[in-house]
């Protein structure tokens, strides 16, 4: 892990600084101007800031758990000491927050507490505006059983409304966390229904709010009979809705499963690529290949066995790194823009480097210079 050998250098050289050289002046800036090169290198077609993101989310799921509390915090702290090198800080927040939205939503972090201590130092580090959103997702998702529990309640007290099926809710102010693309997926009936009955309650409680549903983010667990016997399928929205096909037809083309979601072909090829081509072949596809096309033909594969009565179907990775750079550059584009019109106003005649100096200064950017240029 480059990131992991990044920090080991790092200790060794501050080190060698500090206790060798006596802090001297030279050797100090000398070590600082080499780390803020190299922390601003891309690696393999990634660059630092992504890379210690992802040191950071890994440090914080449950893959972590063996781990003492005590490595966790040292560890976090030395990567955060190299935040400080990366010039554009709005990548390294960027890919974070991406990182640490998926940790909440899909439950993957190791412990609450742990989350908070690591905002906290990123505050320290960076400033209250670096991790205000990041707060407020926080903030969301611990106050998620309380929404699930007034949900239930009302189920409770509406049993005609109930759908039969366990459904969980997480409502999320669009302002704080990542974009995420809806769809116009067609659900099932028994989906539909839930919706329905969340949409009701939700009338009750906040009768102005629109709900915005993200198919894309949701997960099911599904039931497959198969003849060796039965088994819990925990798939995602789309999954489950193109399995749920197969209860009313034996054989389906790509298209027909494609029109009856309404989703587009990327989304389909995911999907389907997951059900039938990857570990787990819940579905048979004609012909037998690696690849999706879309001439192929889907059949339900009830001869499926697996050791285990649980099994989980993930999709294939997709990598978000082009669009996590366009959302930072978004994100920039009409403050700086706004803040442009306000000097010239002001001004009325400028050079461009003064420009540039201004418009820094004018919004405390954290990013480089290099990003005004663009």
């Amino acid at each position: 892990d480059f990131a992991r050998k990044v920090i080991v250098l790092y200790d060794k050289c501050e080190r060698y600084v500090n206790e060798c050289f006596q802090n001297c002046a030279l050797f100090h800036k000398a070590f600082e101007v080499a780390f803020e090169a190299l922390c601003n290198k891309d690696v393999g077609g990634s660059s630092f800031a992504e890379l210690l993101a992802t040191f950071c989310d890994d440090i914080l799921t449950n893959r972590s758990e063996k781990l003492s509390d005590e490595a966790i915090e040292e560890m976090l702290e030395k990567a955060l000491k190299l935040v400080t090198y990366i010039s554009d800080k709005d990548l390294f927040d960027e890919f974070y927050r991406k990182k640490l939205a998926r940790r909440l939503l899909f439950d993957k972090s190791a412990r609450d507490d742990r989350v908070r201590s690591m905002l906290t130092k990123l505050k320290q580090q960076c400033g209250d505006q670096f991790t205000s959103k990041m707060e407020l997702m926080f903030t969301e998702w611990m106050s998620r059983k309380d929404h699930q529990t007034s949900f239930d309640k009302y189920l409770s007290y509406n049993p005609d409304a109930n759908p039969g099926i366990d459904l969980k809710v997480m409502v999320l102010a669009a302002s704080c966390w990542p974009n995420y693309k809806s769809s116009n997926l067609n659900l099932p009936a028994e989906m539909v229904k839930c919706v329905k009955v969340f949409r009701e309650f939700y009338k009750k409680e906040k009768k102005d709010a629109k709900l915005n549903w993200i198919y894309s983010l949701g997960t099911c667990k599904v039931i497959g009979n198969f003849e060796p016997r039965s088994m819990e399928l925990k798939v995602t929205a789309y999954q489950a809705s193109a399995l749920l096909l197969f209860n009313s037809s034996d054989r389906l083309s790509y298209s027909e499963i494609k029109t009856q979601l309404n989703l587009t072909d990327g989304e389909v090829v995911r999907f389907l690529h997951s059900l039938s081509c990857a570990k787990y072949k819940i579905l048979n596809k004609e012909p037998n290949t690696e690849s999706i096309a879309p001439t192929d033909h889907f059949e339900f594969n009830s001869k499926f066995t697996n050791k285990r009565r649980r099994i989980t179907i993930p999709l294939p990775p997709v990598d978000e790194t082009k669009k996590v750079i366009e959302d930072v550059a978004t994100a920039w584009k009409y403050p700086i823009n706004a803040s442009i019109v306000r000097i010239m106003k002001a001004r009325r005649v400028l050079d461009h480097q003064q420009l540039v100096k201004e418009c820094v200064e004018q919004l405390m950017l954290r990013r480089s210079r290099k990003g005004l240029r663009n």
